[in-house]
């Protein structure tokens, strides 16, 4: 009896599993028109055979599986596209067969696999040119629904603006390969490949005094913020001992701002064309630099009458 319900066991485990072994080929080596859906996503073209076996087996849904490199103990995971594939032979994309060390021709073995739901991913760009992209989670977003699966390790390809952009996926969880397929997955990227960080140029002499001096006395043309009397409330006299410290210069200069004119006519334009002067200057001097309004000559186009 125990002979008998061994071999039934062993035949139920055997029906989950499908294990083939391909010759790899890239998209560009498949027959017609050129595939562009495949090239630009991590799905394969399988046999129609391989199709038939799935659908006797009693596998999960959707259809993964693991692609191994039988020399050089690469693996990855894909989905399946479509099975027109000539028997015997499987079709995957470029950057596939490159983090797999494969040529054309090489074998393979494909395994059915469950993998569990993504729900965190990180990607690491491979230059620095994806810093170009106005909304990179977006362009990841909409080019990740040619995937089906993330494995950790693998350096994808997506095309955006007719050009190649490569991620390396540095983590995935909650495993190392996870399924992308209706899920909710963060995101998050790492700094690319020889960025970086932009050098702050350093102060000059005169930005540093500046920094560091204190104003040691007032300018009556400038503002300087809180630096009124107090009165209390109560209408006692503020202490002595409370003084109001000024601000430092370079503190002072943020708020420095021109006395308003409060008797301005809404309807009147005026143009400030006075200017400081920088040397030590008489006040009649400065009131000769002053500009006048309606000081000049008159002119008249037709000449007056003697």
């Amino acid at each position: 009896m125990f002979n008998f319900g061994f071999p039934e066991m062993r035949w139920q485990h055997d029906m989950r599993n499908f294990t083939q072994s391909y010759r790899c080929f890239s998209v560009s080596m498949l027959p017609g028109n050129e595939r562009n859906d495949v090239e630009n996503g991590g799905k394969i073209i399988m046999p129609p055979s391989a199709l038939d076996q799935l659908t006797r087996l009693n596998i999960e849904y959707p259809m993964l599986f693991k692609i191994s490199n039988t020399k050089g103990a690469r693996q990855t995971h894909v989905g399946v596209l479509e099975f027109i594939a000539d028997e015997g032979r499987i079709y995957i994309p470029y950057w596939m067969m490159k983090n797999l060390l494969l040529e054309e021709g090489d074998l393979v073995t494909v395994e059915n696999v469950s993998l569990p739901v993504a729900s965190y991913s990180k990607f690491k760009p491979q230059s620095v040119d994806f810093l170009d992209i106005t909304n990179p989670k977006a362009v990841l977003e909409n080019c990740l629904r040619n995937f089906a699966c993330l494995t950790s390790g693998d350096v994808i390809a997506i095309n955006y603006n007719n050009k190649i952009y490569e991620l390396l996926v540095l983590e995935t969880r909650p495993g190392q390969a996870v399924t992308i397929i209706e899920c909710d997955m963060n995101v998050e990227f790492d700094a690319p490949v020889g960025y970086k960080e932009p050098e702050r140029a350093p102060k000059s002499e005169d930005e540093m005094d500046i920094e560091h001096s204190e104003i040691t006395h007032l300018d009556d043309n400038l503002f300087y913020p809180f630096s009124g009397e107090g009165n209390r409330l109560d209408g006692k006299k503020i202490k002595d001992s409370v003084k109001t410290e000024l601000p430092p210069a370079h503190i002072l200069k943020k708020y420095t701002r021109g006395i308003p004119d409060y008797n301005h006519d809404i309807f009147e334009l005026k143009f400030d064309r006075s200017m400081k002067s920088k040397n030590n200057s008489t006040q009649s001097d400065k009131d000769e630099n002053l500009f006048k309004t309606f000081q000049g000559e008159g002119k008249s186009l037709r000449p007056r009458k003697q």
